[in-house]
C-alpha cells in the first residue's frame, strides 16, 4: 500500500516528489489553496507566503504553519489548509501586498490582466479598499512601458512575486528581467534597466502570461476576460505543433494564450503562435476566387473558377496525358486535405505527379531514414531531452525555428547536459556548447566521416548493438578507417582534434540525443549526411530508448504529416511504393479506380518538363514556389510556360500573381482536421472562426473538384477522412477523430489505439539498421563558380518569421524585424571596405539583388548569411538550382556570391543608419 498523509483528517495516497500543495490540489481541487507566487510551469519560490497552511505529525498535535508550494507532503503528515489561524495569516500577507498596489486598479473596468490577484483577494475575504496599512510609494512613479509592438507593463501594479523574472529564466531561458533595488524601491526592470523594446525580449509571452497582476501584459491579454468562449488548436508555424488556446468574441480573436497541459509545448509558445494572428482578418485576404481574363486576374463566382479548371484539365489530359498535370501539396494544411490533393492527382487526374514543399527541406531525412532505418521521422519524442546527457545539434538553429524546442534544449545544457553544436553560424545555442564545430557550408560529410573514424579509433564502437541489430558495419568501418582525417579537416575547416573530442564525447554519453534541421537536409549531399547521422546513432547505440535517437526539427507545422499521406511522386499515402503491383492493388481496392503504374515528376522535374513543354498544367495548393524555391528566374520561366497554373492561397502571393485562377483558401484558424509535428504526433486542429466570407477551406475546394469532374469523394469532414486515412496508411490504422483528445497520439496508432513515444525499440523497421558509406563531394555550385563567386552564402530564418512571410509580415512581428539584412565576418567586411548599414549588391551566377549589410562573428569568414522572408528582395534569384543527388532537395544552403558595396549608410546624430527597419 502506498503511504498516506491527511487533508483535514481525511487519509489520501502520497506521490514521490509532491508538495504539500500539488497533495490538496489533486485530491481537493485546484485554488483549493490560493497562491500568488506559485506558477505550476516554474520552480516552486515560496515568496508571497499565501499558499501557507498549518501541518501536524499527529492530529491533536502542535502545528506549525508552512508555505505548502515548496514543502514536501510525507507519510502521516496532517494538513490543515483551511483553519482559521491559516485564514487570518493569508488575509493579512495580502493585506500588506495590497500596501503596495494602486487600489484604484482593482476596482476599475476591464480587468487589465490582474484575475488572479482579485481572486486571490476575493479567496481570503478582504475588501481591497479597507486595508489597515500605510500605502507604499513606489507605485507613484512607474510609468507605462508601451514601446513594444506586442509586450506591455505598467510596473505601478507590480507585487515583487518574481513570476514573470522566473518565467524568463525557467521557461524561455533569455535572462531579460531582472529585479533591482530593495525594499520599497525593488522593481523590475528589462534588460540593462531599458524599454521593452530596447531589451533582448523575444516576445514569448511568458512573462505575460504568468504575471497575477497585469503588471506586465501584452495588446492582447487585458481584453482575453471579454471572451465567450476558449477553443484549443494547433500552431501551423513550425513543427514543434505548440497546442494554443483561443480566447473569442463573436469570431473576433481576441488572445491566444498557452495551455499549460499541453505535451508538445507545456504552456509555452514563440511570438508567432501567441501574437502574430491578425493576418487572419488582415484586408489583403483573397475574398473571391480570380480567373485571368484577356491577360488579368478578374473576379469570378465559384461554380465559374471551377468549371474553368475542370473544362482546361480535361482538354490537356485528353490532348496530352494526365502526366501533362501535376500539383504540388503543402505543408501548412491538414493530414486530410494533403490526402485528398495526392488522391485527387492520382485516382482523378490519373498522375502520379504529386509532390509537397516537403521536397525542398526534409525529403532527404526522410528517404535517407528510410535507407537506415525504416522509416523517415523522429525516432524519439521531445520529451526524452528529460533523458539524455548529451546533445547534438547538426545544422539547425532551433531557438528561431524551433523556439519551444530550442527552449527546452538551452534550459536542459544550463542544467548540465553536453552539447555539441555543428553549424557554420554561431548559433545562439552554439555559445552554450561545450563543441561548436563551425565547418565550411557544405562540408558535413567530411565532417561526419571523422567523427565515425574517432569513435572507431577510440574503441567506443557498440559492438553488441550492431551484431545484433545492424548490417553494413564491416563494410563501413574498413571504409572509414582509410580516411585521410588531415584532408578532411582542411575540406570543412574545423580542427580534428575539436572533432575527436565531440565524436568521443557523443560515444561516451550514457544517452546521447540528435537533432538536425536544413542545414543538414539542403545540401548537394542532404541524403547521405542523413545515412551518416544514423550511422553515428548505431555505433553507439542511440536508437530504440528514451534520452536518444535522431530526430528531424521538421521546419513547417505539418511537414511530417503532409509527407505521411502520400504527397511525392514515388510513394503514395503511408510511403508505400506506387510501382509495386500489390501496392497499387491496395490503393486501387479502396480508391475504386486504375491509378498509374509509374513514379511521377519531383519539383525540380515539374520545372525541366514545363520549360521543355510536357507539363501543361500545375496545381499548388498553398505553395509560393515564386519566392520560396530557388533560382527564381529558372522558376519563373517554368510557371510561365504553363497552359494552366491554380493556386488556392490565403493571401495574392507572388506565384498567385502568376496564375490563370487563384482560390481563396482559409487559414489553420478557420478550419478543422488535424497536424502531425515533428515527433510523430497526430493532433486536432478544431475550428475557431468560421471562415472568411467568400473562402472555402483548402479541403472543401479538393472535394468540389473531384465531384466536379466525376469522382464520388465525400465531403472534407476529417473524422470521416480518417477513417479512410486509417484502412490505407498502415501506421494511421488505429486513428480515429473521437479519440485523439487534446495531446493527439504519435504514429504508429495500432489499431487496439495504443501509439509510439518510441520506435525501432526492439528492432529496426526495416529489419536491421543499416551501414552506409559515402565520400564527401564538393558542391558543382562551388566547382562551377567558385573561382568567380569566392564567397559562400546560406540563407535561413529568423526568429520572428515563417518562410516567405506571407502570414506574418502582416503582424506585428514586422515592426521586430523588418527587413532581410546580409551579415558579414568584419575580416571581409574590412576587405570590401563594407560598414553596418552599407548598401551591398550581392551576386550570383544567376543575378544580383541589393541589400543592407552588417558585421558579425556569427559567421565564419568567406560565409555571408541572409534570409528571404520579404518578396521585394527576391533573395532566391541568386541560389541555384543543384539540388541533392538522392532526393532532389535544393542546395539553399550553399551559393557562390561575390558582395560589392554600392552606397554607404546614412549618418544621423554621428550613428551609421539603414534606410529602412532592420532587426535589433
Amino acid at each position: 500500500m502506498n503511504p498516506i498523509a491527511y487533508i483535514d483528517g481525511q487519509p489520501f495516497e502520497i506521490r514521490d516528489g509532491e508538495t504539500i500543495l500539488q497533495f490538496v490540489e489533486r485530491h481537493v481541487g485546484k485554488r483549493t489553496i490560493p497562491t500568488l507566487c506559485y506558477d505550476e510551469l516554474l520552480e516552486p519560490f515560496g515568496s508571497c507566503r499565501v499558499c501557507s497552511v498549518e501541518v501536524a505529525l499527529k492530529p491533536d498535535g502542535p502545528r506549525r504553519v508552512v508555505a505548502s508550494c515548496h514543502t514536501p507532503v510525507s507519510e502521516n503528515l496532517h494538513i490543515f489548509h483551511h483553519s482559521p489561524r491559516v485564514q487570518r495569516l493569508r488575509r493579512n500577507i495580502v493585506e500588506l501586498v495590497l500596501t503596495d498596489y494602486p487600489v484604484d486598479k482593482l476596482t476599475s473596468t476591464p480587468r487589465n490582466g490582474d484575475a488572479e490577484l482579485r481572486d486571490v483577494i476575493a479567496h481570503v475575504g478582504l475588501d481591497p479598499t479597507a486595508v489597515r496599512y500605510a500605502p507604499g510609494k513606489h507605485h507613484q512613479d512607474r510609468r507605462p512601458d508601451t514601446t513594444h509592438p506586442y509586450m506591455r507593463a505598467d510596473l505601478s501594479a507590480c507585487i515583487n512575486c518574481f513570476r514573470c523574472i522566473r518565467a524568463c529564466d525557467e521557461i524561455q531561458g533569455q535572462f531579460v528581467l531582472g529585479m533591482k533595488g530593495r525594499g520599497f524601491d525593488s522593481r523590475v526592470i528589462m534588460g540593462a534597466d531599458v524599454s521593452y523594446k530596447a531589451s533582448p525580449c523575444v516576445s514569448c509571452g511568458a512573462c505575460a502570461q504568468t504575471c497575477p497582476t497585469g503588471a506586465i501584459t501584452d495588446i492582447n491579454l487585458p481584453r482575453k476576460h471579454e471572451a465567450t468562449r476558449s477553443q484549443r488548436t494547433v500552431c501551423s508555424y513550425c513543427g514543434v505543433g505548440c497546442n494554443l488556446d483561443v480566447h473569442v468574441k463573436e469570431n473576433e480573436i481576441l488572445a491566444i494564450t498557452a495551455p499549460k497541459d499541453a505535451k508538445s509545448n507545456r504552456g509555452h509558445t514563440c511570438l508567432k503562435g501567441r501574437y502574430a494572428f491578425r493576418f487572419v482578418t488582415h484586408p489583403d485576404r483573397l475574398r473571391q476566387p480570380l480567373v485571368r481574363r484577356q491577360g488579368t486576374l478578374q473576379p469570378a463566382t465559384w461554380d465559374e473558377a471551377y468549371d474553368f479548371i475542370a473544362g482546361e484539365l480535361t482538354r490537356i489530359r485528353g490532348a496530352h496525358g494526365p502526366d501533362a498535370i501535376a500539383g504540388i501539396s503543402s505543408a501548412r494544411c491538414t493530414n486530410e486535405e494533403n490526402y485528398l490533393m495526392q488522391k485527387f492527382i492520382r485516382a482523378v487526374v490519373g498522375t502520379n505527379n504529386i509532390d509537397s514543399c516537403a521536397r525542398v527541406c526534409h525529403s532527404p531525412t526522410a528517404l535517407g531514414m528510410q535507407r537506415s532505418f525504416g522509416t523517415g521521422a523522429a525516432t524519439n519524442s521531445i520529451a526524452c531531452l528529460d533523458q539524455t546527457d548529451l546533445i547534438l545539434i547538426i545544422g539547425a538553429n532551433p531557438t528561431s525555428g524551433h523556439p519551444v524546442t530550442g527552449a527546452k534544449i538551452k534550459q536542459k545544457v544550463m542544467k548540465g547536459a553536453t552539447l555539441i553544436v555543428i553549424d557554420p553560424m554561431r548559433t545562439e545555442l552554439a555559445a552554450y556548447a561545450q563543441w561548436h564545430l563551425a565547418l565550411r557550408p557544405g562540408t558535413n560529410v567530411a565532417l561526419l566521416n571523422m567523427m565515425a573514424y574517432f569513435i572507431i579509433e577510440a574503441g567506443l564502437v557498440k559492438r553488441d548493438f550492431v551484431a545484433q541489430r545492424c548490417e553494413g558495419f564491416a563494410e563501413f568501418e574498413a571504409q572509414i578507417r582509410t580516411l585521410d582525417v588531415v584532408a578532411m579537416e582542411r575540406i570543412c575547416g574545423v580542427d580534428r582534434h575539436l572533432v575527436r573530442e565531440a565524436a568521443i564525447a557523443y560515444a561516451s554519453a550514457r544517452n546521447a540525443m540528435e537533432f538536425h534541421g536544413l542545414g543538414v537536409t539542403e545540401h548537394s549531399q542532404g541524403t547521405r549526411t542523413i545515412n551518416l547521422i544514423a550511422n553515428l546513432a548505431m555505433m553507439t547505440g542511440n536508437i530504440g530508448r528514451p534520452g536518444v535517437g535522431v530526430n528531424p526539427l521538421r521546419g513547417q507545422n505539418n511537414v511530417q504529416g503532409c509527407a505521411d499521406m502520400g504527397t511525392q511522386p514515388h510513394q503514395g499515402a503511408g510511403y508505400l511504393d506506387v510501382t509495386l503491383p500489390d501496392v497499387q492493388a491496395h490503393y486501387e481496392s479502396i480508391y475504386g479506380v486504375t491509378l498509374p503504374k509509374h513514379a511521377g515528376l519531383k519539383i525540380p522535374q515539374m520545372y525541366e518538363a514545363a520549360l521543355a513543354g510536357k507539363l501543361k498544367a500545375l496545381w499548388l495548393m498553398g505553395e509560393d514556389l515564386a519566392q520560396t524555391d530557388p533560382n527564381t528566374n529558372h522558376v519563373l520561366a517554368a510557371l510561365t510556360c504553363l497552359d494552366l497554373l491554380v493556386v488556392q492561397e490565403i493571401f495574392l502571393t507572388e506565384t498567385a500573381k502568376l496564375a490563370h485562377v487563384v482560390l481563396p483558401a482559409t487559414t489553420f484558424l478557420e478550419k478543422s482536421g488535424t497536424f502531425t509535428n515533428g515527433e510523430r504526433r497526430i493532433q486536432r486542429v478544431l475550428e475557431v472562426v468560421p471562415p472568411l466570407a467568400g473562402t472555402k477551406t483548402d479541403g472543401q475546394i479538393m472535394v468540389d473538384i473531384m465531384n466536379r469532374m466525376g469522382y464520388p469523394q465525400k465531403g472534407p469532414d476529417p473524422a470521416v477522412l480518417l477513417e479512410e486515412i486509417a484502412r490505407v496508411v498502415p501506421f494511421f490504422a488505429g486513428v480515429k477523430w473521437d479519440e485523439l483528445g487534446t495531446d493527439g497520439k504519435q504514429w504508429p496508432v495500432y489499431p487496439d489505439g495504443h501509439d509510439s513515444p518510441l520506435i525501432h525499440v526492439d528492432s529496426f523497421k526495416r529489419g536491421r539498421g543499416k551501414f552506409h558509406y559515402f565520400d564527401w563531394e564538393e558542391s558543382s555550385e562551388i566547382v562551377d563558380n567558385g573561382e568567380r563567386f569566392p564567397y559562400i552564402l546560406t540563407t535561413g530564418r529568423k526568429l520572428e518569421h515563417y518562410n516567405c512571410g506571407t502570414m506574418t509580415r502582416r503582424t506585428g512581428n514586422a515592426d521586430i524585424l523588418g527587413a532581410d539584412v546580409l551579415l558579414i565576418h568584419p575580416d571581409d567586411a574590412a576587405a570590401k571596405r563594407i560598414e553596418d548599414g552599407d548598401l551591398v549588391a550581392l551576386s550570383s551566377a544567376r543575378g544580383e539583388i541589393r541589400l543592407h549589410a552588417y558585421r558579425s562573428t556569427s559567421v565564419k569568414p568567406g560565409v555571408l548569411y541572409t534570409t528571404f522572408h520579404f518578396p521585394e528582395l527576391k533573395i532566391n534569384t541568386l541560389t541555384s538550382s543543384v539540388s541533392d543527388k538522392d532526393a532532389l532537395c535544393p542546395e539553399y544552403k550553399v551559393c557562390a556570391v561575390d558582395v560589392v558595396r554600392v552606397a554607404t549608410a546614412p549618418v544621423t546624430n554621428g550613428k551609421r543608419q539603414p534606410s529602412e527597419v532592420v532587426a535589433k
